[in-house]
């Protein structure tokens, strides 16, 4: 469950760069591609999407690293784990690597997305699957069903 009001801290892996975000997490996703996969290490990457004013960084100061265009990873610049995204296209939001905030237990996958990528063992519990992203019209409606299925 999750609230206008919820307060979760993060950082990075060394503790130089912190963040916080404030308020209701507009969704969660897993995404499967190769990209996600190689940044983490991992067979994906676990985030949470919000909107811009309810994140702040509160220590250190990140540097672009991943991508450099007009979607953006930001990362420690002494770490160099990767904290934050912020996507191309999708209005004012930044995608929040869940993992990366202190208390991550509550945060599973809504969506998972390039699962044309995913590895063949990777499951996830998300309840909707995409082979690469959402169409940009089907944003409305999952925002409000993550959003009620939060309450």
């Amino acid at each position: 469950m999750t609230g206008w009001n919820d307060s979760h801290d993060g950082g990075c892996r060394c503790g130089r760069l912190r963040f916080a975000v404030k308020g209701a997490r507009l969704m969660t996703m897993a995404c499967h591609c190769t990209g996600c996969q190689r940044m983490t290490a991992s067979a994906f990457s676990l985030s949470a999407l919000y909107p811009s004013a309810a994140f702040t960084v509160t220590a250190g100061e990140p540097v672009i690293g991943g991508l450099h265009g007009p979607t953006r990873h930001f990362f420690c610049d002494y770490c160099m784990s990767w904290l934050f995204t912020r996507p191309e296209g999708m209005g004012d939001f930044v995608n929040v690597r869940a993992t990366m905030l202190d208390d991550a237990r509550s945060f599973h996958p809504f969506i998972e997305t390039y699962i044309c990528e995913k590895l063949p063992w990777a499951t996830t519990s998300a309840v909707h699957s995409f082979d690469k992203y959402p169409a940009m019209e089907q944003f409305p409606a999952l925002l409000a069903e993550y959003r009620e299925q939060s309450r």
